[in-house]
């Protein structure tokens, strides 16, 4: 994607009708690293990867509470994250003390969504870079809400967003059908899978690079500890990986969700456009030495 006449400011419109400067700020999500939210009957689960800027730096929180039934994480600009997860526990607070009830889980998605949607239609502000895959429980259920900066909100029943992943929701689409009869600790095994596959073959997950929250009934919103973590990276440890390169059997490598995500990259049609004018500038140049030479 590239530098245009029509992306100086989020209010114009191209002739395509489109609005660059949101589509720029769904690019920044692709570039954060992935995250997965799934669900059952009874709970909702968040499972976020974790980055380090450094060998030097600590990894960067993925999961931020906003109420004891309530729980993001975040992929995309950590910044305009903050500001977010600010607001919604502003929110959550007043529903609170107006109603002294939890806040519903719709509602606030909505507040979200139409707070987000203001910097998508006012030249002095620009589109939050970052969505969110919201988990939370109340009377309707568990429930898991994905956010884009576009300000369109989804409710799912499972979603992952962040680098590479595709392959995280390929998984999750394989496997949808079994996540409402399972236990919390198969959903947990299930989303883990589904991380893993975003990983680079010599990355695997481990207690400091993953994060994982849960919410149920009767089951406030607690983010594991590390005893916890190895609890649940045990029911995955040692089985086999679904994504990745090539295996010893020789099957070709599968192109990776980096290149898939990556935005405007087609090269194969520009390699053949480039060599069809070639053609035709050098067709054209023959053409002309011809008839000078006549």
């Amino acid at each position: 994607m590239f530098r245009n006449q029509y992306d100086s400011d989020v209010t114009v419109w191209s002739p395509q009708g489109r609005l660059h400067q949101v589509e720029y700020a769904m690019e920044a999500v692709k570039l954060g690293s992935a995250t997965v939210g799934l669900k059952n009957k009874q709970f909702a689960v968040l499972i976020a990867l974790k980055r380090a800027v450094s060998e030097l730096s600590a990894y960067q929180k993925k999961i931020i509470p906003i109420d004891e039934h309530i729980g993001i994480s975040i992929s995309g600009l950590t910044a305009d994250a903050r500001m977010l997860s600010r607001f919604m526990r502003t929110e959550c607070l007043n529903h609170q003390y107006a109603h002294d009830a939890p806040m519903p889980v719709g509602r606030l998605i909505g507040l979200v969504g139409n707070k987000m949607q203001i910097c998508t239609q006012r030249y002095d502000k620009r589109p939050l870079g970052v969505g969110l895959l919201v988990a939370g429980y109340d009377d309707q259920g568990p429930h898991i809400y994905q956010t884009c900066p576009s300000a369109n909100f989804f409710d799912c029943r499972a979603m992952a967003i962040g680098a590479r992943s595709q392959s995280a929701r390929t998984y999750l689409e394989k496997h949808l059908a079994t996540f409402m009869d399972c236990d919390l600790q198969e959903l947990v095994a299930h989303g883990l899978r589904a991380l893993r596959d975003t990983l680079p073959n010599e990355v695997d997950l481990n207690t400091k690079n993953v994060s994982i929250a849960i919410v149920g009934p009767k089951t406030p919103l607690r983010i594991a500890d590390e005893e916890e973590l190895v609890r649940f990276l045990a029911l995955v440890e040692g089985e086999e990986r679904r994504g990745g390169t090539a295996t010893a059997t020789g099957d070709a490598a599968a192109p990776s969700d980096r290149e898939r995500d990556a935005p405007g990259d087609d090269p194969q049609p520009a390699v053949t456009s480039l060599s069809f004018w070639r053609l035709v500038c050098q067709y054209h140049l023959s053409a002309i030495a011809e008839d000078h030479a006549l």
